[in-house]
């Protein structure tokens, strides 16, 4: 498995004489051939600016650095793959950080790429390919035009064209999951934050925060535009918005009036779960779907990186369990780290979260973020280091009743209801 490098000007090529390494935290490691898959379609490979690459050289057994102007490679995987881990690198200014990504190892091998990586979705609703732009753009020109007062679908449509966003995508394909965004501020200072960044952070935000607040009249708009087939799914929660339940009073009541005229599709809440009574409010007025975001089930590392503001993990927890007791499909966005995520103290403390909450689903998502700030802010390893496809295998075991995937899936007992 050959390294791969680019040089100054983006071009990257593999080195016959030097075998590729990956990382684990902040540990240069080995890849395994069971941990490397061919590059995903859709997936894409980025230069990683101020860093050299790691190689070993398998005539010495030495681990080295490539010199010369050249820097490490990582690939961006598509939605449906989880990293197993990071490329092998070593920053050569440590005061400069990485574009908020998630980066994986990348290898050559065989005559292609290849990445440590497992596949834990399909990958088919979130393919770019499968989004045609011509007829996003002309689902932008008619819903705006039939809603011209409307600002979501003029907030929107700057996140499907400008960003292609997939979710804000499919509002104006009126397919699969789309977005009603509804918050501008949020009740905590997330560090890898994709929509809002303190100045002095370091690294920008690659995403734009909405910056009103929206109307019920807005919101029910949206909600029964795309609620048209029983699989529809409207989310509130985007990476443009901050979080949804501090507005539950215009959730609540938009829920309320949607469904005093359309019992079709399932509303879902992407949410810190942090603020119990709104969610309760919310699950109330008929939420069907819960996806929560969480970075660990230990309170230094969530605090660390959550930064909460008036509320704790505990009230997370309170706020699934209830959730989960009322029959909605609750699930996790589980921002996932190699060398962090696979953390023996990690692995028990969620297995142990999911059992008391009654979780149905763990989502996969590789985090966006510069390593090595990430890994000077949350506390160290207290125990063995797993490997990230180890800790796949152990939630499997212990969590049979629990989907580890990728993104939702709606269960043919929901479908039911």
């Amino acid at each position: 498995m050959n390294l791969v490098y680019a040089d100054e000007q983006g071009n990257v090529f593999d080195h016959p004489d030097y075998i590729g390494l990956g990382r684990s935290a902040d540990m240069v490691v080995e890849l395994m051939e069971d941990e490397l898959i061919p590059l995903p379609h859709g997936a894409t490979l980025v230069g990683l600016p101020f860093t050299r690459p790691a190689a070993l050289d398998p005539d010495s057994g030495e681990m080295l650095l490539l010199p010369g102007n050249v820097q490490a490679v990582g690939a961006l995987l598509p939605q449906g793959f989880t990293r197993l881990c990071l490329p092998g690198y070593i920053k050569t200014d440590k005061n400069e950080k990485l574009p908020l990504f998630g980066y994986t190892a990348v290898v050559w091998k065989d005559g292609g790429f290849y990445v440590a990586a497992e596949q834990s979705d399909s990958p088919d609703k979130w393919d770019p390919l499968n989004c045609d732009r011509g007829e996003v753009e002309r689902g932008v020109e008619r819903l705006t035009s039939k809603y011209p007062d409307n600002r979501l679908f003029k907030h929107l449509s700057n996140c499907a064209l400008g960003y292609e966003c997939l979710t804000s995508s499919n509002t104006f394909l009126q397919r699969w999951e789309g977005a009603v965004p509804v918050s501008y501020s949020c009740n905590a200072g997330c560090f890898g934050c994709i929509s809002e960044q303190p100045d002095d952070s370091g690294f920008p935000a690659p995403q734009t925060r909405m910056d009103f607040k929206p109307t019920v009249e807005e919101i029910t708009e949206i909600m029964l535009e795309h609620l048209r087939t029983p699989e529809s799914i409207i989310s509130f929660g985007q990476g443009c918005e901050g979080e949804p339940s501090t507005q539950a009073k215009i959730i609540v009541e938009s829920m309320r009036q949607v469904r005093s005229q359309n019992p079709l599709g399932y509303i879902n809440i992407n949410t810190n779960a942090g603020l119990t009574d709104h969610i309760r409010a919310i699950v109330d007025a008929g939420l069907n779907l819960m996806r929560v975001s969480t970075i660990s089930a230990l309170d230094d590392h969530y605090n660390a990186y959550y930064k909460p503001r008036g509320y704790t993990l505990a009230n997370v927890e309170k706020s699934l369990r209830y959730a989960t007791d009322k029959g909605v499909y609750t699930s996790i966005n589980y921002l996932i780290f190699p060398g962090v995520t696979d953390r023996e103290e990690e692995i028990e403390a969620m297995i142990g979260f999911a059992k008391r909450t009654g979780l149905k689903l763990i989502q996969m998502r590789n985090l966006n973020i510069d390593p090595e700030s990430y890994l000077e802010l949350i506390p160290k390893a207290q125990g063995e280091i797993y490997g990230m496809k180890q800790m796949l295998e152990i939630y499997r075991q212990e969590l049979p009743d629990v989907v580890i995937g990728s993104y939702t899936h709606i269960p043919p007992s929901q479908l039911a209801k």
